[in-house]
């Protein structure tokens, strides 16, 4: 039996660009079940793959299914990409250029440690360097918990959450004063931490999670979990943590509309396993570390920052709390 290496050829050219494709739709189908969202945070894998799928289709002449290959590749790299750039940021006035003339500017570090970290300098000089107002940390381990007390004297309010495994639980320090009861912060066994602060005056929730991963693991059914402590925050919030899931994934949304947030864009890729190159990351990392806010909260900049030993980079946000009256007519002001 001769095998026809040609029929064979074409055969494995279209059934390969069809599962691309078919993958690439499915993660835009998250609200549907778990399993379909989990297809979404590898969107632009995907879809740069089925990019690259256009050329043995036009070379074997496969036309029709080239072009909608390119069609379909292209909408996915601009309605997720363009959706969630600094930019369209800037434009739906999600960020804005802070004045610290006009009002307090504050800085927020989310970091996810890595509860086995073998540089840990590196992420103490990080804080240091950039000197947040509020940390919130994830992967806080018990070797951590004793490391972070070398920071005690710059932050002497601080909250950290009993680590449930050898992980490590979530925590937030504070060069700001707490005004809500620290002892009743940590829930859900450590991975969620809420405590209300005072910046220069107003008060607002500052919010440290740690979600678990996709499905078929636990994400959905821990976000179940403290899907009742969202809605409860005070009007002001700010929200970081490790989702492990990407700002366009409908995990990000659920909680954004849990708690009536704004998912706070440009931040770009966070996460990229550590046996890879770190340069690598900025093209094929997950933007999987958020972070959200609610009420007069406005931020000025967020980015990532160097790698501080992590398969996570820190992120940094600055952001301003705005009057409590003309809170309106000062952010129309603020985007013009």
């Amino acid at each position: 039996m001769r095998i026809d290496w040609s029929l064979l050829l074409r055969l494995v050219a279209l059934g390969s660009v069809l599962g691309i494709a078919v993958a690439l739709i499915f993660g835009f189908l998250g609200h549907i079940h778990p399993a379909f969202d989990s297809f979404s945070h590898f969107r632009i894998h995907l879809a740069v793959l089925l990019l690259m799928g256009i050329l043995p289709l036009a070379a074997l002449r496969y036309w029709p299914e080239a072009i909608f290959a390119l069609l379909l590749g292209i909408g996915a790299i601009w309605t997720t990409v363009g959706g969630f750039s600094d930019e369209a940021a800037r434009k739906a006035g999600l960020v804005a250029d802070l004045d610290s003339s006009s009002m307090p500017v504050f800085r927020l570090m989310h970091v996810n440690l890595r509860y086995d970290n073998e540089t840990p300098e590196l992420v103490l000089s990080a804080i240091g360097e950039h000197r947040p107002d509020i940390v919130t940390l994830a992967e806080v381990s018990n070797v951590w918990a004793e490391r972070l007390s070398a920071l005690e004297a710059t932050y002497p309010h601080r909250i950290i959450c009993p680590p449930p495994t050898h992980i490590g639980g979530v925590a937030i320090l504070s060069r700001r004063p707490f005004v809500s009861d620290p002892s009743e912060a940590c829930g859900d066994r450590g991975s969620f931490a809420n405590v209300e602060v005072d910046f220069a005056g107003r008060r607002a929730s500052v919010v440290a999670m740690h979600l678990g991963w996709p499905w078929p693991f636990g994400q959905d059914w821990h976000l179940s979990r403290i899907e009742d402590d969202l809605p409860n925050l005070a009007d002001s919030a700010i929200l970081a943590g490790d989702f492990n899931a990407v700002p366009w994934s409908q995990t990000v949304r659920r909680v954004a509309e849990l708690g009536g947030f704004r998912v706070v864009r440009g931040i770009g890729p966070t996460y990229l396993d550590r046996r890879l190159p770190d340069a690598w990351r900025r093209w094929i990392g997950l933007p999987i570390d958020q972070v959200l806010t609610k009420g007069g909260m406005v931020i000025g900049t967020a980015r990532a920052l160097p790698a501080v030993g992590s398969d996570h980079l820190p992120v940094l946000v600055e952001f301003s709390l705005l009057p409590q009256e003309p809170e309106a007519e000062v952010l129309q002001a603020m985007r013009h």
